[in-house]
């Protein structure tokens, strides 16, 4: 059995959410959220499975696992997230070049 099938196993048998973390973590103790989002990931994509229900149980564990993820590198505090970025060296915009035919107009005047 692989972290798909728990997955799909936990989702059809009306798990969802944190119950269904925990019932694939208690199948494989030593998964990653990494791992969980691949695996909902390929479940979403599988055409065998239909029920709308599941897909969109395992979509919404999907997205919670990978925001945790985000959640748990972010060491910045939540002020600082919202505040704008230093800008960095000035961007210079070019001339936007004639295109051929106002070119030969110019050229007649």
């Amino acid at each position: 059995m692989c972290i798909y099938e728990a997955l799909l196993d936990g989702a059809t048998a009306g798990h969802s959410g944190k119950q269904l973390h925990d019932f694939v973590e208690k199948r494989f103790p030593k998964t990653s959220s990494k791992r969980i989002v691949r695996a909902s990931l390929l479940a979403l994509r599988d055409p065998h499975v239909k029920d709308r229900n599941i897909l969109d149980t395992i979509y919404a564990l999907a997205i919670n696992e990978r925001l945790g993820d985000v959640g748990r590198d972010d060491n910045h505090d939540d002020q600082e997230a919202l505040e704008a970025p230093e800008p960095s060296a000035p961007i210079k915009l070019r001339k936007p070049k004639a295109a051929a035919g106002e070119l030969s107009a110019a050229s007649e005047i």
